[in-house]
């Protein structure tokens, strides 16, 4: 494959392609850092005006020196989306294969996912290189899926998931360097939140995923809901992935499995002391990450954000997964698991008078999820880019 001229500029690409905003915050602000190489040209590559909208306000002025693509697909491609677009994810996929030109035109491209792999794979963009940002830094077992090992290379946040990736065989020192965690660069993750509810009762955020195997929303959400609403010792801010309640219908990768989503009862609306959020803004920018006392939650990244700042934990296990020594659920010793729906009073009550328990735990977990440096990860993230393809003993590689 042919490497790009070390005289030409370089033009690297960003894209945005998808459902909801979750996935911006964690490669945009590279962009402006990349804007200080003179030899490299930033395109951004969107799918919706919300994705454009996003990505213009964490960037600010650098906006002006970046060319914007907006990505359309055709009507017989719309017309499918309308009918299976809540099941799967087509409209993703005719992005990618109506608008080869725009993506011919890059260098580089740089994706905070996998599906974008498909313009090598199955859309014949031999040339392209393709590098991919971590869009959170769990454990599950589809962030080390057998397609990372095809992308140029990985941005990743720390020693936790680089050490794991070399081990299985997806990368290499090489292929890989470590730059931190970029969303970071939008938000302090260690400030706290703004003041959510009218008391001083302890709020807790419960952030079931939509992994449609070991998500606890679906065997458990309602009952959880329910036993808030009834209670007057804590607020709760229900704030799920924002996938959740995207699709009606999920469908497990990693598990073979399908789960029909049904709709959220309206008996917990209007409750001074519940905040419901299936998808907003606050859902991706940490607010109620930040805002929150104790967590709920299941496999979703997002507890390594909480942890920024150690607090109490809780994680349910409807499914009774055998989790203790198994390296996807690592993160389940950051907290109490719940393996009984009738034990998560206790374990609230031990979160409330015990909150230190996981503390010294926590902070171990941060600091090899997270690498930190006195400089901004986004800026180690365009280092390394630039490195990959212009130098390769660039310190991003030590």
């Amino acid at each position: 494959m042919p490497t790009p001229s070390a005289t030409a500029p370089l033009t690297v690409g960003f894209l945005f392609n998808h459902d909801a905003l979750h996935q911006v915050r964690h490669s945009a602000p590279v962009i402006a850092e990349l804007l200080a190489f003179p030899d490299v040209r930033v395109v951004v590559l969107t799918s919706t005006t919300a994705q454009e909208a996003e990505v213009r306000a964490l960037i600010g002025e650098a906006a002006a020196n970046v060319r914007f693509e907006t990505l359309s697909v055709g009507m017989a491609a719309r017309a499918l989306d309308a009918v299976l677009g809540l099941v799967v994810p087509l409209r993703r996929i005719a992005v990618l294969r109506e608008n080869l030109a725009a993506f011919r035109a890059l260098d580089v491209l740089v994706v905070p996912e996998s599906t974008s792999m498909m313009l090598r794979d199955r859309f014949g963009l031999k040339d392209l290189r393709l590098v991919r940002v971590q869009h959170g830094s769990g454990d599950r077992s589809v962030t080390f899926r057998p397609v990372i090992a095809r992308f140029d290379l990985m941005l990743l946040a720390g020693e936790k998931v680089r050490e794991r990736m070399i081990a299985m065989g997806l990368t290499t020192p090489e292929k890989s360097a470590l730059v931190g965690y970029p969303k970071f660069d939008t938000v302090d993750p260690a400030a706290p939140g703004p003041r959510l509810f009218d008391n001083d009762r302890p709020t807790v955020v419960y952030n079931p995923h939509f992994e449609p195997m070991l998500s606890s929303w679906f065997d458990w959400g309602v009952e959880v809901l329910d036993w808030f609403a009834g209670q007057d010792r804590f607020n709760l801010i229900f704030a799920p992935h924002v996938m959740l309640f995207r699709r009606r219908i999920h469908a497990s990768v990693e598990h073979r499995r399908m789960r029909w989503r049904a709709d959220l009862p309206d008996r917990y609306r209007g409750l001074s002391h519940m905040l419901i959020d299936t998808g907003s803004a606050a859902s991706t920018d940490m607010s109620y990450m930040k805002a929150a006392d104790i967590y709920i939650g299941d496999i979703s990244s997002q507890i390594y954000e909480w942890i920024a700042r150690p607090r109490p934990a809780i994680f349910l296990n409807p499914s009774h997964v055998d989790w203790r020594d198994n390296p996807d659920f690592a993160h389940w010793h950051l907290g109490e698991v719940v393996e009984a729906m009738n034990a998560l009073p206790s374990a609230l009550d031990r979160a409330v008078t015990a909150p230190e328990t996981y503390k010294a735990a926590q902070a171990e977990a941060f600091a090899r999820t997270f690498s930190v440096t006195q400089e901004p990860a986004s800026r180690r993230a365009a280092q390394a880019i630039v490195a990959h393809f212009r130098q390769k003993d660039h310190p991003a590689f030590r």
